[in-house]
């Protein structure tokens, strides 16, 4: 019997699209209009996945969810979202969503990740509530490993350094923040701290306060009343009531608005909230641990951020070095992904060529272990073979040498040499050996380095930011904010 699907999209064209190609496909596909007939629906057409818009014209993804998973809690959902609604996706994902996925809708990804749904014995909250969840959930165990399965460590240096420091902070109740580029693990990390922790079965909580706009970032936090606001048209729970017992991630913190960090200071103090148009405080047991890719105290020093609030978050602070500082565990790193995407796949990849892993070690990876990951699905994808060859990776990636330093395009490839150890971008030959500086900046060699392969594929594609952040393997908002640090906007 062909396995059931249920669409819930207001979107007449994308039900149509997806009934044609998921019928081809052998699914046997109902179509609903809006989130009171698709719930009607499931008494007639039981589905062994639901795939519904997050924003429908009756009720948001959030309600239909909770919806679905009272009567039919084993069926795994996936929420189709717009770009700026990820964020808000994620969190429905931790109260039950199976994945997200989002627009423009493009088949193949829609097809791979309802096959991986289906395959899963049975569908898990990622969330447990309360201790007594762990032990009689029989998912629990499998989310668990799964979770604990989505981050490693690595054995150089830099990594062993960080394990270090978050086996030493994790037992505590300190307030930890987090320092760290876009990719580089921050939310893993923070997630690693909670598993190791004594609130290790209560609610962990992400929050990306760069995602949230000034409006909504306080109801966000703290939640609201009905009617307490224009739109307000049902009560909500903010952040810190759903991790009370467990723990609140705060990432990109230093994006708040100022008047938002006074009344999180006061929060934060007295541990205490109090929701918007409500009466009543209600004390929260929340532990906080906060991301930014920026040093708070040279914000604070601007008046960009509370400086008691930065005070109060860093009661030890943690620097996860990005992927270029870690080359020792490179490999590792590909590996790692590797294994994960031959088992979403079902694959049988071994390993990389000489040309990959040469590549691999000469690329700066702007886009650290999110870009590592994302390259590795995409190629392994494409690979034919028993291993990872360099004609499935993106343009950018196995000719950054040529894009960086402006090489014609019919220029030989230099022979395949053992990779180095650290990264090291070859030099363009002079006719006259140039002196040594007094002092290297690493950093700012990497800077000079994004920012020249950023230029020349702009170049290419005649300035087409969508298009240039495909070739690069990154979205639009990593693309703009790399613009941003390098100072290349204008």
């Amino acid at each position: 019997m062909s396995q059931r699907i249920l669409i819930i999209d207001d979107d007449t064209d994308i039900c149509l699209l997806l009934r044609r190609f998921l019928s081809k496909n052998g699914f046997d596909v109902a179509i609903a209009h809006d989130g009171t007939s698709g719930l009607a629906m499931l008494d007639t057409f039981t589905p062994d996945l639901v795939l519904t818009d997050f924003r429908l014209g009756d009720m948001d993804g959030a309600t239909i969810l909770l919806k679905i998973k009272e009567r039919l809690p084993h069926v795994p959902v996936l929420i189709i979202t717009g770009y700026s609604d990820i964020k808000i996706a994620i969190n429905v994902m931790k109260q039950g969503a199976y994945d997200y996925i989002t627009k423009p809708l493009f088949p193949d990804e829609i097809l791979l990740t309802i096959k991986k749904a289906l395959s899963q014995p049975t569908h898990y909250v990622h969330i447990a509530e309360n201790p007594a969840d762990v032990s009689e959930n029989p998912a629990t165990p499998a989310a668990r490993k799964d979770k604990k399965a989505n981050y490693i460590f690595g054995d150089g240096q830099a990594s062993v350094h960080l394990y270090k420091q978050v086996d030493l902070v994790a037992p505590t109740n300190y307030s930890v923040l987090i320092y760290g580029e876009s990719g580089s693990g921050k939310e893993a990390v923070a997630l690693e701290i909670h598993k190791r922790s004594k609130r290790a079965a209560g609610p962990f909580v992400a929050m990306d306060c760069g995602a949230i706009s000034k409006d909504l970032a306080a109801s966000e936090l703290f939640g609201h009343e009905k009617g307490s606001f224009t739109g307000a048209l049902a009560q909500k729970i903010g952040h810190f009531e759903m991790a009370d017992g467990g723990t609140l991630f705060l990432d990109e913190v230093g994006n708040l608005p100022y008047d938002i960090q006074v009344s999180l200071l006061r929060v934060v103090q007295e541990r205490k909230v109090r929701r918007i148009g409500g009466n009543k405080e209600m004390a929260v047991d929340v532990r906080l641990i906060v991301a930014s890719n920026e040093r708070l105290i040279e914000a604070a020093r601007k008046g960009k951020f509370r400086e008691d609030l930065y005070y109060r978050f860093n009661e030890f602070s943690i620097d996860v070095p990005p992927i270029r500082e870690r080359k020792e565990d490179l490999m590792v790193f590909a590996q790692f992904f590797l294994d994960k995407t031959n088992e979403e796949l079902g694959k049988k990849v071994k390993g990389f060529s000489q040309d990959v892993v040469k590549a691999f070690h000469d690329y700066p990876w702007p886009g650290n272990l999110r870009e590592m990951r994302n390259v590795i699905r995409r190629a392994t994808l494409l690979s034919e073979t028993d291993v990872v060859e360099a004609s499935t990776l993106p343009f950018e990636l196995i000719n950054y040498s040529r894009l960086l330093f402006n090489e014609p395009s019919n220029t030989a490839p230099a022979p395949v040499q053992e990779p180095p150890r650290y990264y090291a971008p070859p030099q363009p030959v002079v006719s006259v050996p140039a002196p040594l500086p007094s002092k290297v900046d690493l950093k700012s060699t990497a800077l000079d380095a994004e920012y020249e392969m950023i230029l020349n594929v702009l170049k290419q594609v005649k300035f087409n930011k969508t298009k240039a952040a495909e070739v690069l393997g990154i979205d639009r908002k990593t693309l703009y904010n790399k613009m941003k640090q390098i100072n290349l906007n204008s």
